[in-house]
């Protein structure tokens, strides 16, 4: 398909879902369902009109999936307002370490003596299939900044925080495989595990919170309420993304830490000198709040477009009872198994963690693992067989938990 036509496709996509969203919301269909619905019917599972080739568009495709990521991780880090201090974000912690350390050593187990796979390639499999989804898991995240629901939050701190936590485990697999030097072991530990993970956050959280006391101090001094804080927060991601990678930590954990930085320190600020500040000022929608609803109109595009990609790579035999036993395994028993196994001892009801062991959305993080594994030089024999399962795990996944996710939520009453 030429550039013409992915327009006339992109368009009529996006002009469609703006007339038909409502009548979709109260459908058993979500709008990542809708979007890979078009990918099928117009790749080569049915019209043919384009057919997509992640193999040779590797380069390309990781750059897109780690911007939508890195997009959705920073507006899923606006919209937690729970102090750092509560009690609540010992959920998420738990879920995006001990958990997904469950989940990734299950799903390795089983690609080693179910599929046959080397512990390298189990490992990455694992590894890549581990993360739960910011871009396509929004039903389940919070509502709104202040929605301290425990089933949302947990789920929605998980999504931001282990695209970051599940990147030592790809690379561990890719050393296994001979991709990246992993050294004895320690290596690994101490620059893939330790440095990678704490630099990240800790820069994250220095440019948020800088960049929070920046704009603050402005607003405060100047008595000034306009900023072009769409530009402020692109800025941010990008310039924590390209400090991250300066310094060999993980981007996606820099991010997130540094949309939380941000949103924290903001809110304490505000709480603190809210008299001092001029009428204007202190009504105005806080950096924040305008970022975080820029940022998710970019998520909504990134989805469209990466949806139809994945549907358009799509055969007909493209499902095969290999990458279908790997689905139901991680849906079925690696992320119920991980998720139960983490939050012992967490006081939670039966019917949230139940809940949270359900909702544990595969998709674009997957994508963009893969892709990086490709790019930095994956075996392609590997590389065919692990993108074939992931493809099918990612579509799987979209359509099991875009048919319940609804249904379920109506039921869910938070408990008090």
């Amino acid at each position: 398909m030429d550039a013409t036509g992915w327009y006339l496709l992109v368009g009529t996509v996006l002009f469609s879902m703006g007339l038909l969203a409502a009548r979709i919301s109260g459908m058993a269909m979500t709008s990542a369902m809708f979007y890979l619905a078009v990918g099928v019917l117009i790749g080569p599972t049915a019209f043919g009109l384009f057919h997509f080739n992640p193999l040779k568009s590797a380069a390309w495709l990781e750059v897109i999936t780690e911007i939508a990521v890195l997009v959705s991780l920073y507006a899923c880090g606006l919209k937690l307002k729970v102090p750092l201090r509560s009690r609540l974000w010992h959920i998420p912690l738990r879920l995006a370490t001990i958990s997904m350390g469950v989940g990734i050593a299950l799903v390795a187990g089983f690609a080693h003596f179910a599929l046959g796979m080397s512990w390298g390639a189990a490992i990455l499999i694992g590894a890549l299939l581990a993360p739960t989804d910011p871009v396509l898991a929004t039903d389940v995240q919070v509502r709104h900044p202040g929605d301290n629901d425990r089933l949302r939050f947990g789920l929605t701190a998980e999504a931001g925080l282990n695209d970051g936590t599940a990147f030592p485990f790809v690379m561990l697999g890719l050393g296994l495989l001979g991709v990246h030097d992993i050294g004895g072991g320690g290596r690994w530990l101490a620059l893939d595990v330790v440095w990678a993970s704490v630099a990240g956050v800790a820069l994250g959280a220095a440019l948020g919170s800088g960049v929070a006391r920046l704009v603050f101090a402005l607003r405060r001094q100047r008595r000034e309420t306009v900023f072009m804080d769409d530009f402020i927060g692109l800025g941010l991601i990008a310039l924590t993304n390209g400090l991250a990678l300066a310094i060999s930590a993980y981007a996606f954990l820099a991010v997130f830490a540094a949309a939380v930085a941000l949103r924290q320190t903001e809110q304490h600020l505000m709480a603190r000198h809210r008299d001092e500040l001029p009428v204007s000022v202190a009504r105005a929608s806080s950096l924040a709040e305008r970022s975080m609803h820029f940022n998710e109109q970019l998520e909504r595009i990134g989805e469209v477009v990466l949806l139809l990609l994945l549907g358009g790579s799509l055969f007909a035999n493209s499902w095969t009872w290999e990458a279908v036993m790997v689905a139901a395994f991680v849906f079925f028993v690696a992320r119920p198994v991980g998720v139960y196994v983490g939050l012992t001892g967490v006081d939670l009801p039966g019917r949230t963690r139940h809940y949270m062991a359900w909702f544990g959305v595969r998709g674009i993080g997957s994508l963009y693992y893969l892709m990086y594994a490709i790019v930095h030089g994956l075996d392609k024999v590997i590389a065919l067989q692990i993108l074939s399962i992931t493809l099918i795990v990612v579509t799987l996944s979209i359509i099991v938990h875009g048919v319940s996710v609804r249904p379920l939520m109506r039921r869910y009453a938070p408990p008090a």
